[in-house]
C-alpha cells in the first residue's frame, strides 16, 4: 500500500514508518516542510492528497512538554496541531478522485473520565468533562467524512512507552539515579502501551479490511497497572530502588493543574475491540515491555 502519514517524523511516526516499510508499504510523510518522501501541509491543502491507499494522522504538539508553560497560547497550539491537521487530511480524502481505502486517526484515552475503579471499553461514554476529553471529542469529530467510502478507524492510545521519546525519556534520568518513584498517591491507574504495539495496531487497522470504528490502544494488562506499580517495575528494570514519591503539589507546579491531572489521575482502559479484531500484542505485560525499552 501507499500510505500517507501526518506527523510521520515524530516519536510514534518513526516507529510506524519503520514497521510499514518493513512490511513492503510505501510511506509519504506530511510535515512542516516538503522533501524526499514528504509533502508539506501547505502542499496538501493546495494540491490535495497524493495517490494512496491509506492515510494516518499522528500529528500533535507534545502536551507534556515540561519546557512549555500551560498557557492559553499553548492550549490553542495543542488543539490546532491535532484538530486542524485532522481536518486538513479529512478534507483532502473527501476531495480525492480516488479516495483511499483506509483512514486511521490516533487520539487518546483522555476521552474517558479518570476513575480509580471504573473500567472502560471502546463502547464507554466520555468526551465532555475537561479540556482533554473535549479535545479528543473535537479531534475525532474532525476525522468524520460523511458518505465517504473510506473505512475509518480511531485508535485511542494510552501512555506510549518506547526508547528515544515519549514518557520514559523524561523519567529515565531520575530513575537511573535512584530518585524515581510514584507520582502523587501512586494508586491512580496507568494506561500504557509499548510503541511497537501502537504502531502494530495502526498497521493492523490499515491492512485488515474488517477493522473499523474505535480501538483502545492500551496493553491487555494495563487496567491492572497503577502509577506506583509502573514506578516499581521501571526501577526494577533499571536495577534501582523507587523510593521517592513525587508529591502532587510538585507535579502541579511543573505542569499546571490541567496537565497534572493526566499524571495524577488515570483510567482503567480495556482493549476489548482491539483484541476481538484479531490484533496480537507483542508486549502485553509491563515487565517485558520495560525490559525491552531500557535494556
Amino acid at each position: 500500500m501507499r500510505v500517507v502519514v501526518g506527523g510521520g517524523t515524530g516519536f510514534v511516526g518513526r516507529a510506524l514508518t519503520q514497521l510499514l516499510r518493513s512490511r513492503g508499504h510505501q510511506v509519504t510523510h506530511v510535515s512542516r516542510r516538503g522533501g524526499k518522501d514528504r509533502i508539506s501541509w501547505e502542499e496538501l491543502s493546495h494540491s490535495g492528497l497524493p495517490l494512496c491507499e491509506a492515510v494516518v494522522n499522528l500529528a500533535g504538539e507534545n502536551v507534556l512538554n515540561p519546557f512549555r508553560r500551560w498557557s492559553d497560547a499553548f492550549c490553542r497550539e495543542v488543539v490546532s496541531s491535532r484538530v486542524e491537521t485532522t481536518k486538513a487530511l479529512a478534507k483532502a480524502i473527501a476531495a480525492a478522485e480516488q479516495p483511499p481505502r483506509a483512514w486511521v486517526l490516533v487520539t487518546g484515552v483522555g476521552f474517558y473520565r479518570p476513575s480509580p475503579t471504573a473500567e472502560y471499553t471502546e463502547d464507554s461514554a466520555g468526551g465532555d468533562f475537561d479540556f482533554f476529553s473535549r479535545l479528543v471529542s473535537s479531534w475525532e469529530a474532525a476525522a468524520l467524512i460523511p458518505g465517504s467510502p473510506t473505512r475509518g478507524v480511531v485508535v485511542r492510545s494510552g501512555v506510549v512507552l518506547g526508547r528515544d521519546g515519549g514518557a520514559i525519556s523524561q523519567m529515565l534520568l531520575p530513575f537511573r539515579l535512584g530518585l524515581g518513584g510514584p507520582m502523587g498517591s501512586g494508586l491512580q491507574p496507568f494506561p500504557w502501551i509499548h510503541i511497537q504495539d501502537l504502531a502494530g495496531i495502526v498497521c493492523h487497522a490499515l491492512e485488515k479490511e474488517s477493522v473499523r470504528g474505535i480501538l483502545n490502544g492500551v496493553a491487555p494488562s494495563s487496567p491492572g497497572t497503577s502509577n506506583g506499580t509502573f514506578a516499581q517495575e521501571l526501577a526494577a528494570a533499571l536495577g534501582r530502588p523507587a523510593l521517592l514519591p513525587v508529591p502532587a503539589w510538585a507535579v502541579r507546579a511543573v505542569f499546571g493543574a490541567e496537565r497534572a491531572a493526566m499524571l495524577l489521575e488515570g483510567q482503567r482502559v480495556l482493549p476489548k475491540r482491539t483484541l476481538e479484531s484479531g490484533y496480537r500484542f507483542i508486549f502485553p505485560e509491563l515487565p517485558a515491555a520495560l525490559k525491552d525499552i531500557v535494556a
